[in-house]
């Protein structure tokens, strides 16, 4: 893992083709991952191609970058797949494309049933608080996300490090 300041970054995982986090995906938001022990991290800069009005970030794409910093959380901390059952956003503030912004995602509560609550945030440049959204993961073992037609075996060596 690569280190910036205290943060070390995820590898990435492989020749995938996800809109939030794929390398190889060019109309994408190819979003690296910084983790410390309590959190996972992503700066990011919106491409003017997924604006929504005027100069605008799309509120789907703003959901998105949510979805995506929690599940990495959920991933990471918890060393477990995760696919998202539901999430709520607070729009607090216009997010404005081709500028610098700061994610952060956290587990908040782990619970009995194989599932997480996690928080997502969205920070500007200026450190003020943009976006924020809590959600429910659901934490799968890696024989069940097959199982469940999620993963293949290929998806599934690509998760190896983080599950561990």
């Amino acid at each position: 893992m690569k280190k910036q300041g205290n943060l070390k970054q995820l590898p990435n995982r492989g020749n995938n083709k996800c809109f939030g986090c794929s390398p190889f995906n060019p109309s994408g938001l190819q979003m690296k991952f910084f983790v410390n022990e309590d959190s996972v991290f992503s700066s990011i800069t919106v491409p003017e191609h997924l604006c929504g009005w005027n100069k605008l970030v799309h509120g789907g794409v703003i959901s998105t970058i949510l979805d995506e910093i929690m599940s990495w959380s959920a991933i990471y901390l918890l060393k477990k797949i995760t696919v998202t059952k539901s999430m709520t956003i607070d729009f607090i503030k216009p997010i404005f494309i081709c500028r610098e912004l700061k994610a952060e995602g956290k587990v908040l509560e782990v619970g009995k049933k194989r599932e997480a609550k996690m928080e997502g945030l969205i920070y500007n440049k200026d450190g003020e608080l943009c976006a924020k959204s809590t959600g429910t993961v659901a934490l799968l073992t890696p024989d069940i996300a097959k199982r469940l037609g999620i993963m293949d075996d290929d998806d599934l060596k690509g998760f190896e490090p983080f599950l561990s």
